[in-house]
């Protein structure tokens, strides 16, 4: 059985202003879909037909971890966002986030630094450490926390297809959009 692109959580047009339907179009039924098309190209036939798709990831090198994880990530990304979303953690999410940044305002802080630390693409996370840590952890081009110890939390797109159509180059507004649509109620589900 093939991989699927799952529907987006959220009509196309859910997240204007912050991003656009133009951008999902893009985005979701233009490079998530690519990547999940060619991953089914690259399995069909093979053992890894029928897997889940995070084992996939987790087994996988080169050219076909690149779509394998690039298909999850941007399916945990749709998760991370919600059209009534933003504002803030509630719940043992809060707590840990109090606990390990301060407050709130200082892990938007620390992420949108980090987030603009990158160079060229990537994605920047909130993760959960085994120990019950939460830290910001940022991959670079296809790499997920998915393939090491720590749990995700949170994830942003730093490719530029995420932000372009809407924010051109300017990925300090498209950071400050993105808090806009965090859903904290996913996020906090994560939480091992």
């Amino acid at each position: 059985m093939p991989v699927e692109l799952p529907d987006l959580p959220y009509p196309r047009t859910a997240l204007q202003p912050h991003l656009s339907a133009e951008t999902l179009d893009l985005h979701h039924g233009g490079h998530h879909r690519a990547y999940v098309d060619a991953l089914n190209a690259r399995i069909a036939g093979t053992e890894l037909d029928g897997l889940p798709l995070e084992d996939i990831v987790r087994g996988s090198q080169g050219s076909l971890f690149e779509v394998a994880a690039q298909a999850w990530n941007h399916a945990f990304f749709w998760q991370c966002l919600h059209p009534r979303a933003g504002g803030e953690p509630h719940g043992a999410l809060a707590e840990r986030i109090t606990r390990q940044f301060g407050d709130v305002q200082k892990l938007r802080e620390e992420f949108n630094r980090a987030a603009l630390a990158v160079f060229g693409s990537g994605w920047c996370w909130l993760v959960q450490h085994p120990d019950g840590r939460l830290a910001i952890a940022t991959t670079r081009n296809a790499n997920t926390p998915l393939t090491g110890d720590s749990t995700p939390l949170l994830a942003c797109d730093l490719w530029e297809h995420a932000y372009y159509t809407d924010y051109q180059n300017d990925r300090a507004r498209y950071l400050q959009a993105f808090w806009k649509l965090v859903n904290w109620d996913f996020v906090g589900a994560q939480l091992q």
